[in-house]
C-alpha cells in the first residue's frame, strides 16, 4: 500500500458516520480491513504519524522514563510494521505506552505469535493456498513499490546543485532574503521527501533537509527571531539524525551551538560544540575544527581556561591537518572563520595580544567590500580588546563605526548582541557618557535604522 494510498484511507474513514461513532480503535480496526494492513501499522496511520516521527517519540518516552536511549530506526519500525517481525520486550512496552494500547492491540502479544505458528500445519490445503495467493499479490505489490520512485538520481544533482548556489550566495546576502531562498527550496525537497523513495534517495533528502533547515535557523537567530530559530535547529537535527551521517550530524551541532553562544546560556553552547567534537572523533577535517574552535570560545567565555587554552591548540593543530575549503560556501569552515572564532576566544581570556592577531589574520582574508557581519563582528571584539587595554574612548569610537558602517540589510540582532558587549564592560562611569549613549540609541533602532 503507498503512502497517498493510505492517507486517502484515513482521510475517508475519519468521515464514516461508523468510525466517527466508536472514534479511534473503529478507525484502527476499518484501516486494517480496508488495507490490510498489520495493527501496528494502523494505530499509527490512525494518528496521522510518520514513522520518523514515531521513532523520534519513542526515544523522547525512554528519555522521559529514564530508561537506556531508544535506538530504533524507521527501516526497523517497517520491519515490525510489515514484514511481522516482533521487537524486542522493551521496545514492546514503549510502543504501548505510545499507543496507549496492549500488545494485543498491536498484534504484538506473545501468545499471539505462537499461535500463528503452530496454526500452519494445521491449515486446510485451501486455506494455504488462498494464503499463498495472498503473500504473492503482497510480494508483487512490495516490487511495484520498490520500482515506483518520484525522483531520480538527476533530481538529485540538481537539488544539490541549486542548494550549493544558495550556500554560497548566504555568504554575503542579507538573512531575510535568505529565508526566503531557502524556504523555497525546502518545499521542493519535502515534496519529494513526503513520497516513498529508496533508501540511498531518502537519507540524501534528509541530508539536504538538514543543511537547508540550518541556514534557515542560522539566518533566523541573526536576525533575533530566537524561538523560531531553535525550532529550526531542531529540525535540522532531526533530518541529519535521520540522514545517519555522523559528520553531518556533527556539523549541525555546533552550528546550534552559536544560538546560545550569543544569546545565551553559554553552557548549552559548550556541550553542544562537545557532542560535536566527540561526534566528529578527532578526525582532521572542517566539522571537527569548527566543534573544537567553538567549544574553545565557548569555555573561555565560561571562564574555564585551561580547557580554553588546550582547545584553541587542538582547533589550530586539527586545522593544518586539513584541506583548504572555499571561501564563498556558508557550509564550509575556511581559515577566515577559524581566526574568527579564535578571536572571540582570546578575547574572552583577555589575551589581547593574540585576539588582535587573529582579528587582523581573519580581516585580511575577507575580500575588499565584504558585505557580511564577520569583519563587523570582529572589529567589535577589537573594541573590546581595546577598552581592556584601557582604551575606552578609542573603543567606543571603533563600535560606532563597526556597527554604522554594516549595510542596513545586515545590521541584525546578532550584531547589536556583540555591540552591546562592548557597552557592558566600560567602567561603570562611561556606560552613561555621550558616545556609549550613542551607540546604545543605535542599538535601540528597528534593525535596518540608523
Amino acid at each position: 500500500m503507498t503512502n497517498s494510498h493510505g492517507r486517502a484511507c484515513v482521510r475517508r474513514l475519519r468521515t464514516s458516520p461508523a468510525v466517527i461513532d466508536r472514534g479511534l480503535p473503529a478507525l484502527v480496526a476499518a484501516l486494517q480491513e480496508c488495507c490490510a494492513i498489520s495493527a501496528l501499522r494502523a494505530h499509527r496511520q490512525a494518528r496521522g504519524w510518520s514513522r520518523p516521527e514515531v521513532v523520534t517519540r519513542l526515544a523522547a518516552l525512554a528519555e522521559e522514563r529514564g530508561q537506556t536511549p531508544f535506538r530504533g530506526t524507521r527501516e526497523q519500525l517497517r520491519t515490525w510494521e510489515d514484514l511481522g517481525t516482533r521487537p524486542r520486550e522493551r521496545a514492546v512496552g514503549l510502543l504501548c505506552a505510545l499507543y496507549e494500547a496492549s500488545p494485543s492491540d498491536l498484534g504484538l502479544d506473545t501468545a499471539a505469535f505462537s499461535a500463528a505458528l503452530a496454526a500452519v500445519p494445521a491449515q486446510q490445503p485451501q486455506q494455504t493456498e488462498a494464503a499463498n495467493d495472498r503473500a504473492e499479490r503482497t510480494r508483487r505489490a512490495i516490487n511495484r513499490t520498490l520500482a515506483t520512485t518520484t525522483v531520480s538520481p538527476g533530481e538529485l544533482d540538481l537539488l544539490d546543485e541549486r542548494l550549493q548556489g544558495v550556500r554560497c550566495l548566504y555568504v554575503t546576502a542579507p538573512p531575510e532574503q535568505m529565508i526566503e531562498l531557502l524556504l523555497a527550496d525546502l518545499d521542493d525537497i519535502q515534496a519529494l521527501a513526503a513520497e516513498r523513495q529508496p533508501a540511498a534517495a531518502q537519507s540524501r533528502l534528509s541530508e539536504l533537509t538538514a543543511i537547508a533547515s540550518t541556514l534557515v535557523a542560522d539566518a533566523m537567530m541573526k536576525l533575533g527571531r530566537l524561538p523560531e530559530a531553535q525550532r529550526w535547529y531542531g529540525t535540522a537535527r532531526l533530518a541529519a539524525d535521520d540522514a545517519g551521517n555522523p559528520e553531518l550530524r556533527a556539523r549541525v551541532r555546533v552550528q546550534a551551538a552559536m544560538l546560545p553562544y550569543y544569546y545565551g546560556p553559554l553552557l548549552a553552547a559548550a556541550q553542544l560544540a562537545r557532542e560535536a567534537r566527540l561526534l566528529s572523533r578527532g578526525r582532521p577535517g572542517p566539522t571537527a575544527v569548527f566543534a573544537v574552535a567553538a567549544e574553545a570560545r565557548s569555555l573561555a567565555r565560561l571562564g574555564d581556561r585551561d580547557n580554553a587554552k588546550a582547545a584553541i591548540r587542538l582547533a589550530q593543530d586539527l586545522f593544518e591537518h586539513c584541506q583548504e575549503t572555499p571561501q564563498d560556501d556558508a557550509w564550509a569552515f575556511p581559515e577566515r572563520r577559524l581566526w574568527l572564532y579564535l578571536s572571540g576566544a582570546h578575547t574572552a581570556l583577555g589575551k589581547t595580544a593574540q585576539a588582535r592577531h587573529a582579528q587582523q589574520q581573519a580581516l585580511s582574508l575577507y575580500p575588499e567590500g565584504h558585505t557580511g557581519i564577520d569583519p563587523a563582528l570582529l572589529r567589535l571584539e577589537e573594541a573590546m580588546c581595546l577598552v581592556m587595554d584601557h582604551s575606552p574612548t578609542e573603543a567606543l569610537q571603533m563600535a560606532v563605526h563597526a556597527y554604522s558602517e554594516v549595510p542596513a540589510s545586515h545590521r541584525t540582532a546578532i550584531l547589536g548582541a556583540r555591540a552591546q558587549d562592548v557597552i557592558d564592560i566600560l567602567p561603570a562611569q562611561l556606560q552613561s557618557g555621550r558616545p556609549a549613549r550613542q551607540l546604545a540609541e543605535m542599538l535601540a533602532l528597528p534593525a535596518g535604522q540608523g
